[in-house]
């Protein structure tokens, strides 16, 4: 199950976009979901698409990894998309047959909501595809520390986050396992109809909490017999150095959305 898992996968391919500073991949990754955010026609969404596209074949990593990426929300892409063009009203009639009429701007609307979310899924995933958890962190808490100012600590949130992240693939490990007891034990999933699997996956709830409370109370002996203390000054493996590529970089996503806004 963890090899299935894209989410917080690292692929290094030594392309320029792995040299980059995190912090510029954070901010970039910001301005680009602004970007989607403002993207409302077709030329917007073309450019938009060629450019996401470019970046991709930057990182030098095979598009499948990306498809992968998107895999998990297609049944939630094919929900906005049926949503948005039963609801949506105007514009000139494209099809009908009895009572339901359907109509072009719908079809426009749903077609352009499914390419959002399969461009920001997509090509949120060079985020984490080209940087490591450890530098993924360093820059996280890098761009939060603007918030020191209104009381907020960026190191607390930037560990939670990392946190979490790695725990995603300990929990689908231990479901993993949990599955497998049941099926030794003649209920496998995989054979069940759709309503005995629903029930099954409710029943499975309680034991992976348990198990993630569990391992959760054995990180905080291990850090605390380690002696980390929050907010305390420590090192750190990496260090973070804002180069010329870098802003360049970020200059490519501000020049993309003046872009979109001018069009």
């Amino acid at each position: 199950m963890r090899e299935k898992l894209l989410i917080g996968r690292s692929i290094d391919t030594g392309s320029w976009i792995h040299a980059l500073d995190p912090r510029a991949k954070l901010v970039s990754m910001l301005l680009y979901v602004v970007v989607i955010v403002l993207v409302s026609s077709w030329p917007d969404m073309l450019m938009t698409i060629i450019f996401s596209i470019l970046m991709m074949w930057s990182t030098r990593i095979s598009y499948r990894y990306y498809i992968k990426a998107m895999k998990p929300l297609r049944f939630l892409m094919i929900f906005i998309f049926i949503v948005q063009l039963l609801t949506v009203k105007s514009g000139d009639i494209w099809f009908r047959i009895g009572s339901l009429t359907l109509y072009k701007e719908g079809l426009e609307l749903g077609l352009l909501s499914v390419l959002r979310m399969a461009l920001l899924v997509s090509f949120t995933a060079i985020l984490t595809f080209t940087t490591t958890p450890g530098k993924l962190n360093l820059g996280l808490e890098g761009v939060l520390k603007p918030l020191k100012h209104i009381g907020l600590h960026p190191e607390r949130l930037s560990l939670m986050i990392s946190i979490a992240l790695r725990f995603i693939p300990t929990i689908l490990d231990e479901t993993y396992k949990i599955l497998k007891a049941q099926a030794s034990r003649g209920a496998d999933l995989k054979e069940l109809p759709w309503k005995d699997k629903a029930k099954m996956l409710v029943s499975l709830l309680v034991p992976v909490t348990v198990s993630a409370f569990r391992r959760a109370q054995d990180l905080i002996h291990s850090m605390e017999s380690r002696g980390f203390v929050i907010n305390e000054p420590r090192t750190s493996l990496y260090k973070l150095t804002w180069a010329f590529q870098d802003t360049c970089y970020l200059l490519l996503f501000i020049l993309l959305g003046v872009v979109v806004l001018l069009v």
